[in-house]
């Protein structure tokens, strides 16, 4: 992760933070990024509720908007800016309040409107490097439902 991403966080005592979302999906997280606007908001929500339904294990909000990240032995770590713990942008209803978790390891990264997302990727897109830790990731392009791929992330194996 480049450091131009990293922020001093208003909303802590100055620990780093990014500008993500981030749901744990059964016993890790996905961690959501992309630019403003890009849904990352509505893919932590659309998440959450495919944890309801049952598509994919029991999905609960860790952070929307700003998370902190952290390296905890050989994984990351992310949780909730603590002003903003338990809530959630909801377009057409606005700052909802949800349950939310503390802190979950990030098991996989999507990446919004990513520049090199591609049909059939090549496998070195689909890993990304936090703090020197290597974790798996989507590229989604702009205006490509992100859902689908993420289900498919979570419940199939590489052929």
């Amino acid at each position: 992760m480049s450091q131009e991403c990293l922020n001093e966080d208003p909303l802590n005592e100055g620990g780093p933070s990014i500008h993500a979302s981030a749901v744990k999906v059964g016993a890790r997280a996905v961690l959501i990024r992309g630019p403003s606007g890009a849904g990352k908001s509505r893919l932590a929500f659309d998440l959450i509720i495919a944890g309801r339904s049952g598509v994919v294990e029991s999905a609960i909000l860790v952070g929307d908007d700003r998370v902190h990240l952290a390296t905890v032995g050989d994984e990351i770590e992310v949780r909730p800016a603590p002003l903003l713990a338990g809530l959630i942008e909801i377009r057409g209803l606005g700052i909802r309040r949800c349950d939310f978790v503390e802190h979950a390891t990030v098991g996989l990264v999507v990446d919004l409107d990513a520049d090199d997302a591609e049909r059939l990727p090549p496998p070195e897109s689909l890993k990304t490097t936090i703090f020197g830790v290597a974790i798996p990731r989507i590229p989604v392009s702009r205006g490509y439902s992100p859902l689908p791929l993420v289900v498919a992330a979570l419940t199939t194996t590489k052929s």
